[in-house]
């Protein structure tokens, strides 16, 4: 258990002491952006790697303690909840987002603000927190506590910190895009700050989502060894 929560610890705080502060700021300005976004992504793909692994091992660990288990209404629940983490995620990863890597220069767009961005300025943060509860509603071992939980933590902390380091670099510009948006789904619309458009956001996004979704389900137990499917 101990070596899941050293890689837990070690994928959460390069993202959140190093990425998302004034650390990042000035590694990038001593060894320029390009080879600090290369070692960010070495350490990350790390991180992966290690949390995998951690994880594999402290499942069939002895100190693995069991607090709920899985019944057919959680299961029902969490595959409705996948749907809605995997239709912000593949929302968010193909909707053009100042927020997201090496995108800041979207910000340039006329109408950028349309779509999945009137919902949330952080649709790929907000989906794998989504990703993460539903995963600890079925699994309530200490191991999926520790990963899961830190990828909870890590996409909810993610987002502050993401409009920090975006406001550091961008000032004004950003001000306005926040101005515009909001980090919680659906609290700018609330606010009367913005519409909802369903059609802004395009079918064939969730179309997509749907899919992805479905295969994913079907081929869970394949690559994890557990059955998603009821």
């Amino acid at each position: 258990m101990t070596n899941l929560i050293a890689a837990a610890a070690f994928f959460v705080l390069i993202h959140l002491l190093i990425s998302g502060t004034r650390v990042r700021d000035g590694l990038v300005a001593r060894i320029g952006l390009g080879p600090y976004m290369g070692l960010f992504v070495v350490l990350s793909w790390i991180g992966l790697v290690w949390l995998g692994f951690g994880f594999a091992q402290a499942r069939s660990a002895p100190g693995n303690d069991v607090f709920w288990g899985l019944n057919t209404g959680t299961r029902h629940l969490q595959l409705a909840l996948q749907l809605v983490a995997v239709a912000f995620i593949v929302i968010g990863l193909s909707t053009p987002n100042p927020t997201s890597v090496r995108q800041e220069g979207a910000l340039d767009r006329p109408g950028l603000v349309r779509g999945m961005l009137r919902v949330t300025r952080h649709p790929f943060l907000w989906g794998v927190a989504i990703w993460a509860v539903g995963h600890l509603i079925v699994n309530g071992d200490m191991a999926s506590l520790i990963l899961f939980g830190s990828m909870l933590a890590l996409a909810l902390f993610g987002t502050a910190s993401i409009d920090a380091k975006r406001q550091r670099a961008l000032g004004g510009k950003w001000d306005a895009f926040a101005a515009q948006t909001s980090n919680v789904p659906f609290a700018a619309i609330f606010q009367g700050r913005q519409k909802f458009s369903l059609g802004e956001i395009g079918w064939w996004r969730f179309a997509l989502a749907l899919v992805v979704w479905a295969a994913l389900a079907w081929g869970h137990p394949y690559f994890t060894g557990v059955a998603a499917l009821p």
